[in-house]
């Protein structure tokens, strides 16, 4: 069995508020060496959501985001608001960004952005039977544009490289395997 890394000592040395504080941790490892100034990113927890229509449509935006150049396919995203389940925060989500309800909800499970200086947790969930019943109420900063793909679309928009976020291309690749 391996052994888990300890933490030591923990200091924050950037607070940016709820979007991300970084920390320098002491860190001892199994063998008993101690790193220190080993550099921690604390961001939100967030969720993404592939969305299918009755029809087998994926709900998708074509949209720009600040680290990407150009537009990116994406799927239904956000983060989670305190003490908030992450179900509950995908079909807020899903709600809000689209208008759309779903009837079946397959967890997809939940994910480490980054193993050594953490970053939060993405949770995946595949949201089926959507049907729109409100209209959107999104308050994303970029814009957006609300599509609705067909397998082959998607299949094809992922051999382009069009979801050019690593959690986007994931939750993408382990809905088809769900379909």
């Amino acid at each position: 069995m391996m052994l888990s890394w300890k933490t030591l000592s923990r200091e924050t040395v950037l607070d940016r508020g709820k979007f991300l504080r970084v920390e320098d941790h002491t860190v001892e490892l199994p063998d008993g060496r101690v790193i220190e100034q080993w550099p921690w990113i604390i961001t939100p927890d967030f969720i993404n959501v592939v969305a299918l229509t009755d029809d087998n449509q994926m709900l998708c935006f074509r949209q720009g985001k600040y680290a990407i150049e150009g537009e990116a396919l994406a799927p239904i995203g956000g983060y989670l608001e305190p003490d908030e389940e992450p179900l509950a925060a995908a079909q807020r989500e899903l709600l809000e960004e689209t208008g759309y309800e779903a009837r079946e909800w397959i967890d997809l499970g939940h994910y480490r952005v980054d193993t050594n200086r953490g970053a939060g947790t993405a949770y995946f969930f595949l949201a089926r039977q959507a049907r729109q019943v409100t209209e959107r109420n999104a308050d994303d900063l970029e814009e957006q544009e609300l599509l609705l793909l067909t397998r082959a679309e998607v299949e094809a928009a992922l051999q382009r490289g069009d979801f050019k976020a690593l959690p986007w291309m994931a939750i993408v690749v382990l809905a088809l395997r769900q379909m």
